[in-house]
C-alpha cells in the first residue's frame, strides 16, 4: 500500500462524512451529489491503486 492510496482512501471517507453531515442539514442537493462522486472518485482511485490495476 501506498502513501497516496492511503490519503485517496482518507479523503474518500472524509468526504462520505460530509455527505452524511450535509443530509442531515437539508444542505441543496446539488452539493450532496458533487460530494458522492468526489468521495466515490477517491475511494476507487485508492483501492484501484492498492490492488495494482492503476499506478
Amino acid at each position: 500500500m501506498t502513501g497516496l492510496s492511503t490519503v485517496l482512501i482518507l479523503v474518500g471517507l472524509f468526504l462520505a462524512g460530509g455527505v452524511y453531515s450535509f443530509s442531515k442539514q437539508q444542505m441543496p442537493k446539488g452539493v450532496i451529489v458533487l460530494l458522492v462522486v468526489a468521495s466515490l472518485m477517491c475511494l476507487v482511485a485508492g483501492v484501484l491503486r492498492i490492488q495494482g490495476l492503476w499506478d
